[in-house]
């Protein structure tokens, strides 16, 4: 738990007041800073102390095997494991040849701070060293948003008191020693040297190149930096590099009064076919753009690029300091995870960590992309032109399985299914609806036709042919799809999962639609008429499970005949409950890790009536356990929708702090970019209402009644939009962009301007909320001046002590040994 009394809050910064090496770990991972090509750590710039070095360029990965006790068909054979590419923050201090190390001397002042309206990390050091050299180093690291594979670096070095000998080592090292923190299977395989050299040439004028390749995937990585030095005369430059590491060596005398100033250009590039000397081409291009721009263009285009998305990303929350900063925080980790993505991945840890061997999952489409749809829609239609380019090999998965159309993988790097436990892996096939929901989901909120036929109709295609293959007509004429994975990793091999039939059911209605919309496209892809009733009649016919007797949706079919978990003789530290039961026990009883049916009411929010949401939320509330950092935004929405705003508070607080307070333990491999999302999605979709769909966007504001006033921004066809709520009334406002009509509640509005209309008040309905007996939310109390204090418990919404173990696994296999759940 993060609990050092100087992490801060404030509006648009984290600032970190002084160092805390038990937390350094954490830091690294929340400091991170990454454009979605580039990543790199929030690692001190000397290198040591470390937790996790890290420096990662999107799709860069090694192949492992995956071992198996026993054979299967259809099992992957090998797995994919982001790697640690070349390291180029790194600048070494040595103060009268005394080497600066927080560890050793006198730390007089230590502070970090990363602003999310500069799009920098900012670290100011007073160090003295055991032999007395007293100095100030201050440091600004940015990853360019503008330039895609270009970093930057300002350093400077000044003595405090007396003249000293100052020597400044720039570097570039690969295959660093990436220690194991400890067996937590949520973490990345250890992959000791990864990358073989290829080239390292240092050149003149303080410039260094090299390029590696990775032993095993055989894709070529090259580096390089270049310098700009300001120093008192005298000062000298020297090169010179061997093996995995170059070096820049900048050696000074300073005076009282003077300064030497170190600008650090690091450029990136990555390639499986492009030749040693292109790639070497590439990034020495790279470099020379940036220093062309030079260190105040790349700030000030950095923070030109960061007021544009904030003026239609921002969201402002009153009376609770601590979510506003952490609303913010998840805004900007998921532009960094996205912003440059380019037809790649968004890993579930975006470029932060290692942690999940950096893959990606079914967060990307179900929580992170519904976000940046409506705050930065590029990105999202970038990643999904990722899932265009890794068709193929979804195509090829799904006939291995004996199935039509695409089986997109559960987690993966380079398209191939790299899931070593299938019962949480390859039967998730609601992955594939998942990326067809956000498909329909950015057509609806952009327009963008030219997406829609290249681009979304393929994919919708695909992902309907499957449902075909993979469901049929039962005997009373209802379409099944039986033997899958829902949301819900407690409940395995299920037959008709309530969620998956309705996201498979969309999924149908858009691929008929958008094959009707572009014929000449469909006939391409081979639909015929025939091919496009059949999906029309699959989901016409689709079965949806529902408990007569309890007035509720089964999660899936018998899901409420199991036995309910005996959650009262299960002890607060047996949670997670995967990491102290046996799977075998789990899914043969009620209880569930993670929002599943509550999921599907959100986001198939029109198949369900308001009574039948209330019910179906409190059945739900009493079996979910949270043992996944997806839960608690989702269970956020539906408790604001139903009407239990306070305890929507509460679920927010912990979505919005997973990482700012660690609430999962992890946050040391990467922060959580799905429950970062999440924060978003808890205010605007919860306390917003915001609903929308076949051109037409809703609201049904309400807030609970410790805050005063919320207010965001988004874009939808168009226009940009402000949303203002108060307890008194709600004002809509038209920034830019022709009329839109839009619906308050129930009235239509045409909005050209402005708006206001009146907040109902929003009472809860009179049925019992209970959770599982240590699994309550605690009560979120608006927090204001905040910094976290010592002792203090897990912010208001998150869960106390033993009962936030390490639980945020993506199944079973995650990270563990593949084909052994109890070890996974």
């Amino acid at each position: 738990m993060i609990r050092h009394p100087a992490f801060a809050c404030d509006p648009w910064q984290v600032c970190e007041k002084t160092l805390s090496l038990d937390v350094l770990a954490q830091t690294e991972s929340i400091f991170a800073l990454s454009n979605g090509h580039i990543g790199l750590r929030g690692n001190l710039d000397e290198g040591e102390p470390h937790a996790l070095p890290g420096t990662y360029l999107n799709s860069v990965y090694e192949l492992r095997p995956l071992p198996y006790a026993e054979a299967g068909y259809g099992y992957p054979e090998s797995g994919q494991t982001v790697v640690n590419v070349t390291n180029g923050k790194l600048i070494r201090l040595l103060v009268d040849d005394e080497p600066f190390d927080v560890r050793y001397g006198t730390l007089h002042e230590h502070e970090r701070v990363l602003d999310m309206r500069a799009g920098t990390l900012t670290r100011r050091v007073r160090w003295c060293s055991p032999a007395g050299g007293h100095v100030r180093i201050t440091s600004t690291r940015l990853v360019s948003f503008t330039h895609r594979a270009v970093a930057a670096i300002k350093y400077e070095v000044e003595p405090v008191d007396r003249p000293l000998r100052v020597v400044v080592q720039s570097e570039l090292v690969a295959n660093e020693t990436v220690p194991r923190i400890d067996a937590d299977p949520r973490a990345g395989a250890l992959i000791p040297t990864p990358l073989v050299l290829e080239e390292n040439i240092p050149a003149a004028e303080g410039a260094a190149v090299m390029v590696h390749r990775t032993r095993v995937s055989g894709l070529r990585v090259a580096a390089a930096m270049r310098h700009e030095v300001d120093g008192p005369q005298g000062t000298r430059i020297e090169a010179d590099g061997e093996g995995d590491v170059s070096r820049v060596t900048v050696a000074t005398r300073l005076l009282a009064g003077q300064r030497l100033r170190l600008i650090k250009y690091i450029g990136y590039g990555w390639s499986a076919v492009r030749s040693r000397p292109a790639l070497h081409d590439q990034v020495v291009a790279a470099l020379a753009a940036a220093k062309l721009t030079g260190w105040d263009g790349l700030c000030a285009e950095q923070r030109e690029f960061l007021d544009e998305f904030w003026a239609g990303a921002d969201v402002e929350l009153e009376d609770d300091e601590e979510v506003q900063q952490a609303v913010r925080f998840g805004l900007f980790h998921l532009l960094q995870a996205g912003a440059r993505v380019e037809q790649r991945l968004i890993p579930g840890k975006g470029l932060t960590g290692s942690g999940y061997d950096g893959h990606a999952f079914w967060d990307t489409e179900g929580f992170v992309l519904p976000v940046l749809t409506y705050t930065y829609p590029r990105a999202a239609a970038d990643a999904l032109a990722w899932r265009l380019s890794i068709l193929p090999k979804a195509r090829a998965r799904a006939a291995q399985l004996g199935l039509e159309g695409a089986a997109f993988p559960w987690r993966t790097i380079n398209g191939e299914e790299c899931s070593g436990y299938w019962p949480a892996g390859t039967a998730a096939f609601h992955v594939n609806a998942d990326i067809a929901d956000a498909v329909i989901r950015y057509v609806d909120a952009t327009e963008d036709v030219g997406f829609e036929r290249d681009v979304g109709l393929p994919l919708l295609v695909a992902t309907a042919r499957l449902w075909c293959s993979l469901g049929f007509f039962g005997p009373d004429g209802r379409f099944r799809i039986d033997g899958v994975t829902g949301p819900d990793e407690y409940s395995a091999i299920r037959d008709n999962n309530v969620f998956t039939n309705l996201m498979a059911r969309r999924n149908l209605l858009a691929a008929a639609a958008a094959a009707e919309r572009y014929p000449a496209d469909a006939e391409r892809l081979g639909v015929a008429p025939e091919e496009i009733a059949g999906w029309r009649k699959a989901a016409g016919a689709m079965y949806i499970p529902y408990d007569e007797r309890l007035g509720v949706h089964p999660q899936h079919e018998g899901f409420t005949q199991h036995e309910v978990w005996d959650f009262a003789s299960t002890r607060p530290e047996q949670y997670p409950l995967m990491l102290h039961f046996p799977y075998f026990e789990l899914y043969r009883k009620q209880v569930v890790k993670q929002a599943d049916l509550v999921l599907a009411m959100h986001l198939c929010s029109d198949c369900f009536t308001p009574e039948q949401k209330a019910r179906n939320f409190a059945y739900y509330e009493a079996l979910t356990v949270r043992d996944s950092s997806l839960s608690a935004c989702t269970q956020a929405v539906l408790a604001a929708e139903v009407g239990f705003l306070e305890l929507a508070y509460a679920y927010l607080g912990e979505a919005a702090l997973m990482d700012l307070r660690d609430l999962q333990n992890n946050t040391r491999d990467g922060v959580h970019m799905a429950s970062l999302a999440g924060a978003w999605l808890a205010l605007v979709a919860g306390f917003g209402g915001m609903r929308a769909d076949n051109g037409v966007i809703r609201f049904a504001p309400r807030l609970p009644a410790l805050l005063r006033r919320l207010a965001f921004r988004l874009r939808y066809r168009g226009r940009l939009l402000a949303v203002e709520v108060t307890p008194e009334r709600t004002v809509y406002r038209l920034l830019d962009g022709p009329p839109l009509t839009m619906v308050h509640y129930d009235e239509e509005i045409t909005l050209s301007d402005e708006a206001t209309r009146p907040t109902p008040e929003v009472r809860p309905p009179d049925i019992e909320i209970r959770q599982p007996p240590g699994r309550e939310p605690l009560p979120r109390v608006p927090f204001r001046g905040c910094a976290a204090l010592p002792g203090r418990s897990p912010a208001a919404g998150g869960r106390p002590g033993p009962a936030a173990g390490p639980g945020d696994r993506k199944g079973p296999e995650a990270g563990g040994r593949a084909g052994d759940p109890e070890t996974a």
